[in-house]
């Protein structure tokens, strides 16, 4: 899993990026992820924090990490990888196979694939190891 907020479509989304990391030092990553991805209306600062509340999280804490930008050059050096291999839009799964540090055999499956479609890849790609 990697982050690559489209910030020309959704100019909060660097934020929330990182709000997710915030939030995943608290053990929360994937709530907050899933809770943000699902209610895009709300990402402004102020709403990041109220999120974090109804999570749960210890606000303070939460708001110093994402006012800080812990996890900004995190979040910048994945989109960067993630434009150095072509990929412009989620999601987008690369399936191949670690090797030394790299993937090998990689094969890219683009948008929202129904299981089937996704399954058939990954067979393949196993296929190819053997």
């Amino acid at each position: 899993m990697r982050d690559l907020p489209l910030e020309s479509i959704h100019p909060n989304a660097f934020k929330a990026a990182e709000a997710a990391h915030c939030a995943g030092e608290q053990g929360k990553y994937w709530l907050m992820h899933d809770r943000l991805f699902a209610d895009q209306q709300h990402l402004g600062r102020a709403d990041l924090s109220a999120h974090a509340r109804a999570l749960g999280l210890n606000v303070a804490a939460f708001d110093q990490c994402v006012d800080g930008g812990k996890y900004a050059e995190r979040v910048r050096k994945d989109i960067n990888e993630a434009l150095s291999v072509g990929v412009t839009a989620t999601p987008t799964f690369l399936v191949g196979v670690m090797d030394g540090g790299h993937l090998k055999g990689a094969r890219v499956i683009r948008g929202a694939q129904p299981y089937a479609s996704i399954k058939a890849v990954v067979d393949e790609v196993l296929a190819g190891t053997k």
